[in-house]
């Protein structure tokens, strides 16, 4: 509506409003009645030293992203150290407890390690220009949801990528519908990124203005390109630098307009010399923010200092 906005910290969310300035409404809380219990799990912790956001995090399920629809402001989507998305609408009531709606992936049997709820924290959300998807974005993965007209359309691109990228359909909470794997390579690593606290860096995602590609972030100042249209097996590895590589990861089976511009400035087809263990990437540097423009395919990202513009 233009008048109004959100702010989050770990345990709620305030509205604001533009015209008033000392004041705002909390319209989430997820603060424990006794606040006793949350100070008490956290003197519990290990001697490790790591930040502590990452340490309520591992106790306590936060708020980690937090986002208002483009189209509908009494709509808004936020996600959580746990790994889920929920969906609120303000109309329900002043204090949003429930949820409409609640994006959540099945832990698959067997696979918990000490490392699960570290990798499933979602560390971004963004909605699409249009309101019809949203996109998230965990250590491993990135993940898509697809809302109707009401809520979500059920979308179905006929193919399904494991751990990565993920597209989520409002009447499949079950699961995402789709996912592009981002660093799935990584996965027997888990235990050196934790060491080096790695594990805890918060990637951010972005949607192209036509909704037609995402992309997110990775180490040694790399970002991907994913295409997201029914069919589509675009998947792009660019680098932020002054001498940019580009690494073909999936070669379209179609001619596509969409990136192949993006890269005439790159035109060095060698690889990075990245093994499957990504032993060769350097976890100092990393891309973690980038932004697509809402109207041209322009992609802004940052490493370290600087600030590096993509155009097609």
């Amino acid at each position: 509506d233009g008048e109004t906005f959100i702010s989050a910290d770990d345990l709620r969310i305030n509205l604001w409003n533009l015209e008033i300035s000392n004041q705002s409404f909390n319209i989430v809380d997820l603060k424990p009645a006794n606040m006793e219990d949350l100070t008490g799990n956290l003197l519990s912790i290990p001697v490790k030293v790591v930040p502590p956001s990452v340490l309520l995090n591992k106790f306590y399920e936060v708020i980690t992203s937090a986002e208002f629809h483009p189209a509908h402001c009494n709509m808004l989507a936020y996600s959580s150290s746990k790994g889920s998305i929920r969906l609120i609408d303000l109309r329900q009531s002043a204090l949003c407890d429930s949820h409409a709606k609640l994006f959540e992936e099945p832990e698959a049997p067997g696979s918990r390690s000490f490392f699960t709820e570290i990798i499933a924290s979602i560390s971004d959300i963004k909605f699409a220009k249009d309101g019809r998807y949203i996109l998230s974005r965990d250590y491993m993965t990135l993940k898509h949801a697809a809302l109707s007209r009401r809520l979500y359309v059920p979308f179905n691109p006929g193919f399904h990528y494991l751990s990565t990228y993920s597209l989520w359909d409002i009447n499949m909470d079950s699961g995402p519908v789709a996912t592009f794997q981002v660093h799935e390579y990584l996965r027997p690593k888990l235990c050196d990124l934790y060491e080096n606290d790695s594990i805890f860096d918060k990637f951010e995602c972005c949607l192209s203005g036509d909704g037609l590609r995402v992309a997110t972030g990775s180490y040694s100042n790399l970002f991907r390109v994913f295409g997201c249209a029914p069919g589509s097996t675009e998947a792009t590895t660019l680098e932020a630098s002054k001498n940019p590589m580009r690494i073909q990861v999936q070669t379209p089976s179609r001619p596509s307009r969409s990136l192949n511009s993006i890269t005439r400035v790159v035109r060095r087809a060698e690889t990075l010399g990245v093994d499957a263990n990504g032993n060769s990437l350097d976890f100092t540097t990393k891309l973690l923010h980038l932004a697509w423009h809402p109207t041209e395919n322009l992609i802004a990202c940052v490493a370290a200092n600087s600030l590096y513009m993509y155009y097609a």
